[in-house]
């Protein structure tokens, strides 16, 4: 009996966002959890200028863990996406100077704009190839902290109170613009690019100074602004969504700040290996850790996800639990939550990309059998 083709899994990595560097140690993970009895690995990444580029997975694997040593060998071939619909929805890898590829299914390990956001989610639409996570719309939402925060709001699901600033009222009137800030989220306040991750570009403002510097850094990463109310002394809980139509979430765990900043910042996360605890599970009573797996899984709905997702939230020292945000291609490196939390929850790092890949292969055969004609 002759045995089963694997599967060509084409995982997609770098990109041109601020976040490219945790994207080669989040496909690292993923590269090295693929089960070779089931996939053969293709490793596609996009370098800082958007060319994508055929890489070597030795190179890939032994990534340094500090993402500024991380990098994509840029003497590689030339890759190209080529939509080739058939009844099994695949496509091919156009190589510069070699055989086209055959694709089953697309493993987008893609952080922030550009790979999270829904562009690279519509180029897979087009191409007709399954691919894992949310469609064009949950990623472009869950993205987007604005868009997301009002569709949070229109579910009634708790949330912190937040204003956005917008680049041409910021550059008109920015002490009205603060003034406005303040009477909204107070201080201490967060201030956050709306469309980025990683906590690039995040900062904590305890004053109007402060505020002003943390509003203008934003900026240089996106055209949008989040400023949102602190919780005093609130505890940082994080739970992972598996699943398409019917979702299922993980324990929660806790992430304990240790670091300078006093907060989960890109430098606590990545480059201070004392900079951040994770506490898995979290120290939570039955009832605490249950709600917040349920409203887990029903921010993942309201946020139309699909495959996966981490949802943060803050727990005031009240009780009082907000949704902090939505993270659609959550961080897969080997000190990331999602991954860990699947492992604390019973399903090894084999399994869960394993069960990634099953869901956009059956998310894809469900939407190939709709209608395309009247």
């Amino acid at each position: 009996m002759t045995a089963p083709r694997k599967l060509r899994v084409a995982v997609l990595f770098g990109g041109r966002s601020a976040e490219h560097e945790i994207s080669l140690l989040s496909a690292r993970f993923v590269v090295s959890a693929l089960d070779r009895d089931r996939f053969d690995p293709v490793l596609v990444g996009i370098d800082k200028s958007g060319r994508w580029l055929l890489q070597e997975e030795a190179l890939l694997l032994a990534a340094a863990r500090d993402p500024r040593l991380a990098k994509l060998n840029p003497d590689r071939p030339d890759v190209a996406l080529v939509a080739h619909p058939s009844e099994g929805g695949d496509a091919s890898l156009a190589i510069a100077g070699g055989p086209p590829t055959g694709l089953d299914v697309v493993f987008p390990v893609l952080h922030g704009p550009l790979g999270e956001d829904g562009c690279v989610q519509g180029l897979l639409e087009l191409a007709g190839v399954p691919y894992v996570g949310a469609g064009v719309l949950g990623s472009a939402v869950g993205m987007d902290k604005d868009v997301m925060k009002r569709l949070l709001a229109a579910a009634e699901l708790p949330m912190v109170p937040y204003r956005t600033i917008r680049r041409p009222a910021w550059d008109r009137a920015r002490d009205a613009e603060i003034t406005a800030a303040e009477a909204t989220a107070g201080y201490p306040s967060f201030v956050k690019p709306a469309n980025m991750g990683s906590s690039v570009g995040v900062s904590r403002a305890t004053s109007r100074e402060e505020l002003a510097r943390a509003v203008d850094l934003a900026f240089e990463y996106d055209t949008k602004v989040i400023v949102e109310q602190g919780v005093p002394n609130a505890r940082e809980v994080e739970c992972s969504v598996l699943g398409n139509d019917e979702p299922i979430a993980s324990i929660p765990g806790e992430i304990r700040i240790d670091h300078a900043d006093g907060f989960y910042s890109y430098a606590a996360k990545y480059l201070d290996e004392t900079g951040a605890t994770i506490r898995i599970p979290a120290d939570l009573s039955p009832a605490q850790a249950t709600a917040v797996q349920l409203l887990a899984i029903e921010t993942f709905r309201a946020l139309e996800c699909a495959g996966l997702a981490r949802v943060d939230f803050f727990l005031s020292p009240a009780g009082d639990l907000y949704v902090n945000e939505i993270n659609t291609l959550p961080g897969f490196t080997a000190i990331s939550m999602y991954p860990k939390l699947w492992e604390a929850s019973g399903v090894s790092a084999k399994e869960l990309v394993s069960r990634l890949v099953d869901l956009a292969i059956d998310r894809a055969a469900t939407r190939r059998k709709l209608k395309t004609t009247a």
